[in-house]
């Protein structure tokens, strides 16, 4: 192929330009939800610069505090979550946010804004300092209560089957935004000498099953029986153990390639570890969108009715066959204590 040929192939499809063309989905919409998802685009670019100078401008380690969930925070936990609040307030769509970062809702002063967004601006915050992949994943609703008023909790606590879009942000190799709003799954890969996203993954579908297993073992002292048994199952079909500690990476891994993420309940953590507003219910929406499932192990995550704005849940999470698979050995352990008692 000759450099003119090379020349003349398309560059691809914008973000933008997507965005724009696929408002026709929605009938009731006139141009802000499309608005809202550029101003996550914008603000993931932000990020991911900072993140890739974070070693030159000492931004990377502990920041000193801890946030909302106990957890150390990270200099770029706290950068992203400016970041992304500062984009959503600007760009005026949204009247209230939830943030990992923060323990109240975050009132962004745009009572006319009709959406409420809940994001974990940066995970995987245990591998900012040795350049692991981490992400952002970001979840919408719109709002229940009336414009023109602050938003409330009753706006942010909607079940997952409320969300009207959902997505992540992965920092990797590469730097990708994946989102659904309710019509499949696309995937995005940003080209930073131009400072656009392009359409690289359209409508992405997971495989029905998969042979990875992603799930800390260890914590393995704490895990109930029915999760054991379900890891010794994928240990004696070959499965490969996969787990980055980073909730994006593994699971765009497994979206990709088929396969199942865990972080079930433990003896010391009855509820599991990862949030049901900000990370469980987006995974989910995308997940079921790609033709995969979510569930608790008992139950269909985005039904859940959360209570409070942190609330944590057990997760299981990727190939629908392989979930499934999990629900039985799980099932089975429910049944067996519910005979003890």
């Amino acid at each position: 192929m000759t450099l003119h040929d090379k020349l003349a192939l398309p560059v691809g499809t914008t973000l933008d330009r997507f965005i724009m063309r696929k408002q026709e989905d929605f009938p009731y919409a006139t141009g802000e939800l499309s608005q809202l998802l550029r101003d996550i685009a914008l603000a993931a670019k932000i990020v991911n610069r900072e993140i890739n100078r974070s070693g030159l401008i000492d931004i990377a380690g502990a920041y000193g505090n801890r946030n909302v969930q106990g957890e150390d925070q990270q200099k770029l936990d706290v950068i992203a979550n400016i970041r992304f609040i500062r984009a959503l307030r600007n760009g005026g769509e949204v009247c209230t946010i939830v943030s990992e970062e923060d323990e109240d809702m975050i009132q962004t002063g745009n009572v006319q804004g009709k959406y409420v967004v809940a994001i974990d601006p940066l995970d995987g915050s245990s591998n900012i300092d040795v350049n692991v992949s981490i992400g952002t994943i970001f979840s919408v609703y719109r709002r229940v209560s009336p414009t023109g008023t602050e938003g409330t909790e009753q706006d942010c606590l909607q079940t997952g089957t409320h969300q009207v879009a959902a997505g992540y942000v992965i920092y990797g190799s590469s730097t990708m935004l994946v989102y659904t709003t309710g019509n499949g799954v696309n995937g995005f890969t940003y080209e930073p000498s131009l400072g656009e996203f392009f359409l690289s993954h359209p409508h992405i579908t997971s495989p029905q099953t998969g042979a990875i297993y992603s799930i800390n073992e260890g914590l393995s002292n704490d895990f109930t029986e029915g999760v054991r048994e379900f890891v010794a199952y994928c240990k004696q079909q070959n499965y490969s153990a996969r787990y980055i500690g980073s909730l994006v990476a593994d699971f765009h891994r497994n979206l990709l390639k088929g396969g199942i993420y865990m972080y079930p309940a433990t003896k010391r953590a009855a509820k599991g570890k990862l949030r049901l507003m900000y990370e469980c219910n987006a995974l989910s929406f995308i997940v079921e969108q790609a033709g995969g499932k979510a569930s608790t192990g008992q139950q269909r995550i985005m039904e859940l009715q959360p209570q409070t704005l942190h609330e944590r849940c057990p997760f299981f999470i990727g190939s629908t066959e392989l979930v499934e698979k999990a629900e039985e050995f799980m099932a089975r352990e429910y049944a067996e204590l519910a005979e003890q008692k």
